[in-house]
């Protein structure tokens, strides 16, 4: 399968001081929450198929979640028109022509198949911590769902080394914080040597050897949202794969050396 890359990103965090700062964490405006990008037609395609052929690797939903998937489903639904899509009681046609039956009973499984975001649903514990309780992840960035899914926070970050105890207490209040009128986003970047959207790694499989040069940056747009009805949270992950040469001279400059991350 070629690779599918959009031409261009939406940001450069590496450029904005309010991004490049951890957590990295600005307001958003509801209405620019989905985004439908040049790479939209070939993102689908790929998410169609692995949907359909390793659904226990990219879906997961706890029973007691089901209440805020289905949240979540009549929450894209309602924005899926000012995207493009066609709606009618049985199907959404996809702006890239693509007929996708609605199915309220696999509310995940459905998103998953109109929308380029994968989308995370966290739910507070009983000690407070956000749990991760279901998902749809087509695009994971050398993480595993069936490794995270019911974790708390600080421990789906393992093996992160920034992931500190001190960030640890700053996202959670994060999370405590955040009202469903104000969803908020951010946006992260790696140098990766594959161009490979989906790119499961679990926590004890060996890291690549540092890379001088990598050819491609792999960005994510990650937004948090809260469900008013449910209280969940949802963390959603826009995946921006662009070959290096692509960005402007300046901005290949200014990368920091990552080289020690090329995944």
């Amino acid at each position: 399968m070629a690779p599918v890359l959009q031409t261009s990103l939406p940001a450069l965090p590496w450029m904005d001081p309010r991004l490049s700062r951890l957590p990295g964490i600005l307001p958003l405006d509801p209405a620019q929450w989905l985004i439908v990008d040049e790479a939209y037609a070939g993102q689908m395609a790929f998410r169609d198929r692995l949907i359909a052929e390793r659904a226990n690797e990219v879906h997961a939903l706890t029973s007691a979640a089901l209440p805020a998937a289905s949240e979540l489903y009549d929450r894209v639904l309602a924005d899926l028109p000012r995207l493009g899509f066609e709606l009618s009681k049985r199907t959404a046609t996809r702006p890239d022509g693509a007929t996708v039956p609605l199915n309220p009973d696999e509310p995940l499984m459905t998103l998953g198949r109109l929308v380029q975001e994968d989308l995370c649903l966290m739910e507070a514990g009983a000690d407070g911590e956000h749990v991760l309780t279901g998902a749809i992840l087509c695009f994971p960035a050398s993480w595993t769902l069936s490794e995270k899914l019911g974790r708390p926070l600080v421990r789906i970050h393992v093996p992160v080394p920034s992931y500190d105890t001190n960030l640890a207490t700053r996202v959670q209040r994060l999370f405590d914080a955040i009202r469903p009128e104000r969803p908020l986003w951010r946006m992260n970047y790696h140098p990766y040597q594959v161009p490979d959207l989906f790119h499961p790694r679990r926590e004890s499989d060996p890291r690549p050897a540092p890379s001088d040069q990598a050819p491609f940056l792999r960005c994510e747009r990650q937004c948090l949202l809260r469900l008013p009805r449910t209280g969940a949270v949802v963390f959603s992950i826009h995946t921006y794969m662009v070959a290096m040469d692509s960005l402007p001279a300046e901005a290949r400059a200014r990368l920091p050396d990552m080289a020690h991350s090329a995944y």
